[in-house]
């Protein structure tokens, strides 16, 4: 259940990192990432009370507090990226590094130990990872000729600075006792808004979208919201390392849209990333 928990988070960050970068390329990514925090507020919020917890402790909160500050570094750097239009890259590269951050966090300093069949899927995914962010190829423009990606090497460093945002992200929320209920998501969207307010406050007039952009952002976040969610109940049901692994096989996704929806076309390097993640699904779902 747990394995399949961490999967279905990795489903919904893939469509809501796809349907952020697209927004993030219509209107500025600080109105994106801003009013996607508020959004997942509402919806942390909703959750917490559908789900009533068994205790809340004031540690547990504090853990879910340091996730929100991690997740809104991630997002706005990530929203950032994806508005230099290399989604291709942000996205991967983001989960690379962050899935090597938090899994070496979790074996060193939380003493996961995961099993041998686990292991390998954790050394097949990072290669995987990294073979689809460096297998870019050159997306094709209105009249179908392709074009190179002129953001490569800032959405590289942003997607970088990203994935420390998403260990701390993971790493802090694991931390939550399961009694607290999703009340440390909640706790995380309240600092995330907190952190993000400081950015929002020099963007204000980007922040006044017309409805129908504002109700985007703020589902997009609600979106992250919920693959939080999914991935604190994986956490608790299953070791730290593996649901972080599994939860971070998200960026297969938005290359997977992008080349049936914006014909983007994918080099064999990806397509040989995607492959290794599909295996390292089984092997950390065997696991």
């Amino acid at each position: 259940m747990g394995a399949l928990l961490a999967l279905s988070s990795a489903v919904v960050y893939g469509i809501v990192d796809f349907a952020g970068g697209l927004l993030s390329r219509r209107v500025h990514h600080a109105a994106v990432t801003f009013l996607g925090q508020l959004g997942g507020l509402l919806l942390a919020c909703a959750a917490a009370l559908l789900l009533p917890a068994d205790a809340v402790h004031r540690a547990d909160l504090l853990w879910g507090a340091l996730s929100g500050v991690g997740s809104g570094v991630a997002m706005r750097f990530l929203n950032r990226g994806l508005s230099r239009g290399a989604m291709s890259v942000v996205v991967p590269v983001s989960a690379v590094t962050g899935v090597a951050l938090s899994v070496l966090c979790g074996v060193l300093v939380l003493g996961d130990r995961p099993g041998a069949v686990a292991w390998l899927g954790i050394a097949v995914t990072v290669p995987a990872l990294w073979f689809v962010a460096g297998g870019q190829g050159r997306r094709r423009g209105p009249g179908g000729a392709g074009s190179p990606d002129t953001g490569t090497g800032k959405g590289t460093a942003d997607g970088l600075l990203a994935s420390v945002g998403v260990a701390v992200q993971y790493l802090a929320l694991g931390q939550a006792d399961p009694v607290s209920g999703l009340w440390p998501v909640a706790a995380g969207r309240v600092a995330a808004v907190l952190v993000l307010l400081p950015d929002a406050a020099r963007h204000a007039r980007r922040l006044r979208l017309p409805p129908l952009r504002s109700l985007q952002a703020v589902l997009i976040g609600a979106g992250a919201a919920l693959g939080l969610v999914l991935y604190l109940l994986a956490a608790q049901q299953q070791l730290l390392a593996v649901a972080v692994v599994l939860a971070s096989l998200y960026p297969a996704l938005p290359v997977v849209l992008g080349l049936a929806l914006l014909r983007e076309r994918v080099s064999r390097r990806q397509i040989l990333g995607l492959l290794g993640a599909g295996v390292a699904t089984v092997l950390l779902t065997l696991g």
